[in-house]
């Protein structure tokens, strides 16, 4: 593998002298330096050379910085754009940051600082490169059997799933709904010893009532009105194999005695017909209820709950598996971008922390929703928030207008802190910087609403 070339930068100011001192600042670094002369000058430079690191004066004559942000972060998302100005006010550097731009300079430019912030950008450029390595090679070694995932609790399900596997004859997935219960149930056919048999999949919610039965067990011609031939139900079809019963906590009542049948003698019966007949059959029952509950309410037979739940796997939701969510993304913007016959690469580090601050209430399924929409949305080789659906961009994930309006001061400043510190990559003294308040004072504000002492801060 050839040397890795130097990241570009490019200087965009209408005083020369301001230019001249950039580039005599950032010799001998390791970042290749460009410089234009006006916001002219620098879009077309910006469109040529495509740097990694852009410095822009916020007033230049003719355009508003702003503008040029905007500009330059909807061409390429995962540019960094550093801000200078001689007029310095906290509320802009708060704009500056939710805008987009990773850092915001006051003229004079201390040299010091701007030699330690450019290489530092440098830095954490090479490092979200191996990162993405990384991750790759995480993503390759941390799926099994479909699932994505690296957290201690999903361990513990891969772990289980393996023992199951070979020895189940009924098993209960849980887990809310998205958690990828078909997916876990898809496992454990396929490590079982009848993963070389017909899989079939019942969807308890999805069949009205009166067909239930026959969808389950099957019906001899002249059964009753209609019934013209004779039909093979799920369980039959299914024999030396498995059958998965997704939302088993919808099953009518009557369906379940009949159910608990199956479970009980390997026999079915199908509507009509006066002998049973012997199936060998794994069963996988999936719910996102509470099957306790519903069995204290007699809303679901005690009896079958317990021959279903002798061995049970439960799903988290996502946000409890938060550390699993790099990978995940990385995942389904690999998939997408192949589905879609686009090369999208990556996501950007502003989108990524929207989407950390996101309750994710559909879990695994509504992120890969949100990803898949994103690969569609987006123009260029990067997600970045614009590209992401409106409740997940939302500062407020997803909460109404009408709750902030009732949430408490203290609460409000909190939150306004994780934010800047969300476009700081978490550096206390920089957002401090920002928000124009003590260090102490972030600990102080960040302390608050958890209860906690600010005396040591962390």
């Amino acid at each position: 593998m050839g040397e890795q070339k130097p990241a570009r930068l490019l200087a965009i100011d209408d005083e020369e002298q301001s230019l001249r001192f950039i580039q005599d600042a950032l010799a001998g670094i390791g970042v290749e330096i460009h410089t234009a002369n006006g916001a002219e000058a620098g879009m077309q430079a910006f469109r040529q050379l495509r740097p990694q690191i852009v410095l822009l004066d916020l007033m230049m004559p003719g355009v508003r910085g702003w503008e040029m942000l905007d500009g330059i972060l909807a061409a390429d998302p995962g540019t960094e754009v550093v801000l200078m100005t001689a007029h310095y006010s906290t509320d802009s550097a708060v704009e500056a940051i939710q805008k987009g731009a990773c850092d915001y300079l006051t003229k004079p430019i201390h040299l010091e600082r701007l030699r330690t912030r450019i290489t530092t950008l440098l830095l954490e450029a090479k490092s979200r490169r191996r990162t993405l390595e990384i991750d790759q090679e995480l993503l390759d070694a941390c799926q099994f059997e479909g699932i994505v995932g690296r957290s201690p609790v999903m361990l513990d399900v891969f772990a289980k799933i393996r023992r199951i596997a070979p020895h189940f004859q009924n098993v209960l997935v849980s887990g809310p709904t998205g958690t990828g219960k078909e997916l876990v149930a898809r496992a454990l056919r396929k490590l079982s010893p009848s993963g070389a048999g017909p899989f079939a999949i019942c969807n308890c919610s999805a069949i009205v009532e009166t067909l239930l039965e026959s969808e389950l067990f099957g019906y001899v011609r002249g059964a009753f009105t209609g019934a013209n031939r004779d039909k093979v139900g799920v369980f039959e079809f299914a024999d030396q194999g498995v059958v998965f019963l997704d939302e088993i906590g919808e099953l009518p009542l009557a369906a379940q005695g009949k159910l608990l049948r199956v479970l009980q003698n390997n026999e079915i019966q199908r509507i009509g017909s006066p002998s049973p007949r012997t199936v060998n059959v794994r069963v996988i029952a999936a719910t996102n209820r509470n099957l306790r509950l519903l069995v204290s309410q007699g809303k679901f037979r005690e009896d079958l709950f317990y021959r279903l739940s002798m061995v049970e796997v439960a799903l988290p939701r996502l946000t409890d598996r938060r550390e699993d969510m790099p990978l995940l993304q990385r995942h389904f913007v690999d998939k997408f971008s192949a589905l879609y016959s686009k090369q999208v690469t990556g996501i950007t580090r502003r989108a990524q922390n929207r989407m950390a601050l996101y309750n994710w209430p559909g879990n695994v399924r509504e992120l890969e929703n949100v990803i898949g929409n994103a690969c569609m949305m987006v123009e260029g080789p990067i997600v970045d928030i614009q590209d992401l659906p409106e409740p997940v961009r939302s500062q407020w994930s997803g909460k109404s207008a009408q709750d902030e309006s009732l949430t408490p001061m203290h609460e409000m400043q909190r939150r306004h802190v994780l934010r800047v510190l969300e476009h700081v990559n978490g550096n206390k003294a920089h957002a401090a910087e920002i928000l124009g308040i003590s260090r102490a004072t972030v600990y102080q504000l960040l302390a608050q609403a958890k209860g906690e002492s600010a005396d040591q801060p962390g």
